[in-house]
């Protein structure tokens, strides 16, 4: 299944990376974050940019880097306007299809525990605002509050009531009782 289509793209050729690594910074346009806000269900995305240091590991690449942002939502609560930030970590490992199968190698750093499997090079290449993109929506809260902002449910009257009190009265009244 092919992935949709980021807007905001960034493509970088692996052949391109140096073997000292690579250091990106990008920042999307505003028609970019604009069509960014309405893919994440925002009301704004005021400020957006990525870094990434990018360094080849055989025919894949390792990418660290971070996704850092202001959203503007409405709060869960309130339904007032709120701004929060974003300031997602990136730490994945790129790997061509042939070798996404299992023979990719881990991150030289270690890591342990369990590795994700690698993310799939497409001809070559890494789009690093598909994977900005995909950071900016794991970093969003989908529950936005603003500060102290509490919920409270409206209690019924008669803590002891039944909730199906008053279907069981309706269907006395309608003779089935």
């Amino acid at each position: 299944m092919e992935k949709s289509k980021s807007p905001w793209s960034v493509p970088v050729a692996v052949d391109d990376i140096p073997d000292t690594g690579l250091h990106v910074e990008t920042e999307p346009t505003m028609e970019i974050r604009t069509d960014l806000a309405k893919l994440a269900g925002l009301r704004e995305l005021s400020r957006l940019s990525a870094t990434f240091d990018l360094t080849r590991r055989g025919a894949g690449v390792h990418v660290i880097g971070c996704v850092s942002g202001k959203v503007g939502q409405t709060c869960v609560i309130t339904l007032e306007p709120i701004e929060n930030d974003i300031d997602e970590p990136i730490d994945l490992l790129s790997a061509p299809a042939r070798d996404a199968g299992g023979s990719a190698k881990p991150p030289a750093d270690g890591g342990g525990g369990e590795q994700e499997p690698p993310e799939l090079l497409v001809d070559g290449q890494l789009d690093l605002g598909a994977i900005a993109t995909e950071f900016l929506l794991l970093g969003i809260d989908p529950y936005p509050r603003k500060a102290g902002a509490e919920f409270n449910s409206t209690a019924t009257a008669d803590p002891g009531a039944k909730p199906f009190a008053a279907l069981e009265s309706l269907k006395k009244r309608m003779g089935g009782g």
